[in-house]
């Protein structure tokens, strides 16, 4: 697909990745609004879970949850949103989303509206994980997935 971002470029910052998918850091305003929002791209181009073997599911399933882990404990946020949407972008891309409960949306999906009451500097206030912690700790979760394998 010539138009497809994710088949044309990165998509974003590389923090991690190996021959199936690669996770991503989200920049702009999402990523100063949500500290350390990921994304994990598959590599090849296709739409949906259900166009991956049972092998790759889990792989992509497991890199998923190694963001989520890295990055619970890196920014203990409130809570972490993940989605598989693909309605803009027909890639398989997984969103990991740091949220916090005075964030400005919670409790709201990202992609509603911002409550204008509830804008702040709070994020602002909240670092984002350094890219060679935040590979580091997505590593260690993957390690301790596969056992160290």
């Amino acid at each position: 697909m010539e138009t497809c971002p994710f088949c044309s470029s990165a998509g974003g910052e590389i923090v991690w990745e190996d021959g199936l998918c690669r996770v991503i850091r989200v920049g702009g305003a999402e990523s100063e609004a949500f500290p350390g929002f990921c994304r994990v791209v598959w590599r090849n181009h296709v739409a949906e879970m259900t166009d991956l073997d049972p092998v790759e599911r889990r792989h992509a399933m497991n890199v998923v949850f190694a963001v989520e882990s890295a990055l619970r404990a890196l920014v203990a946020p409130d809570k972490i949103n993940l989605a598989a949407l693909g309605n803009m972008v027909p890639h398989l891309h997984w969103h990991i989303i740091p949220r916090w409960r005075d964030d400005s949306h919670f409790p709201a999906p990202i992609w509603a509206g911002a409550d204008p009451a509830r804008k702040s500097a709070v994020a602002a206030r909240r670092p984002a994980p350094a890219t060679p912690a935040l590979h580091d700790a997505i590593s260690a979760a993957l390690a301790g997935e596969s056992g160290g394998a």
